[in-house]
């Protein structure tokens, strides 16, 4: 992941590089395509259905970069608004706060600022995904045994940034003219974990209101 100093700034801004949600080899491009075209039609419910005869975790890692480079751009836009001195702790209105710990460079969970958490996870990410023995980079090659589960704790990870974004910084969004593009975002990503039951229920609870809305199709408010 590459970092740049922004120009009248001391702060280290991420710079966006989007990664390649496709396998090497014909049946990831045309996964992909085929989610592309299912989007544009509107009908996110169907988008997020296994196509017949598809494998499972060939569709999982497939939406699984879509939605690391989705967070990833959103919460770019608010780096001016999402700072250690306005998010000193990486939170999800006051009931719900985060700590952080990938299991190898910090094994014991750590208080960290919203911004550096979200810096530690997509770091954390990104070498997931660059890792051929997680995300084969050839259409022939094995997913790992456990590959659900590591599917599970990037989207498990992933719903808190959108949590944060929901709960602190939606009036940003609201500035910038975000609204239907965080809406419409995060309507996919709640329809895909739903139909796959990727996160747990515990883990929904800081924006339960907001899924409920969702699944029963009803209009999202513009605001929590």
């Amino acid at each position: 992941m590459s970092f740049v100093l922004a120009p009248g700034s001391s702060r280290i801004k991420r710079v966006f590089r989007p990664k390649n949600g496709a396998q090497s080899g014909s049946k990831g491009v045309q996964l992909k395509q085929h989610i592309d075209s299912t989007l544009g039609q509107g009908d996110l419910r169907e988008a997020v259905r296994l196509p017949v005869g598809e494998d499972l975790n060939e569709w999982l890692a497939v939406h699984t970069v879509d939605f690391f480079n989705n967070v990833n751009i959103l919460y770019t836009t608010l780096m001016e608004d999402c700072t250690p001195d306005t998010c000193s702790i990486m939170s999800a209105g006051p009931k719900y706060g985060y700590r952080w710990a990938d299991g190898v460079k910090i094994k014991i969970p750590i208080t960290v600022s919203a911004p550096m958490y979200v810096e530690y996870l997509m770091d954390w990410i990104e070498a997931q995904l660059d890792d051929g023995a997680i995300f084969p980079q050839h259409f022939e090659a094995p997913f790992p045994p456990n590959f659900r589960d590591v599917v599970k704790t990037i989207l498990k990870r992933l719903f808190r940034v959108y949590a944060h974004i929901y709960h602190s910084h939606f009036k940003a969004i609201m500035n910038l003219g975000e609204v239907k593009h965080l809406n419409t975002c995060f309507k996919h990503f709640t329809f895909f974990t739903q139909e796959f039951q990727l996160i747990d229920r515990a883990e929904l609870a800081p924006l339960s209101e907001l899924i409920e809305t969702i699944m029963h199709g009803r209009q999202i408010r513009q605001r929590l």
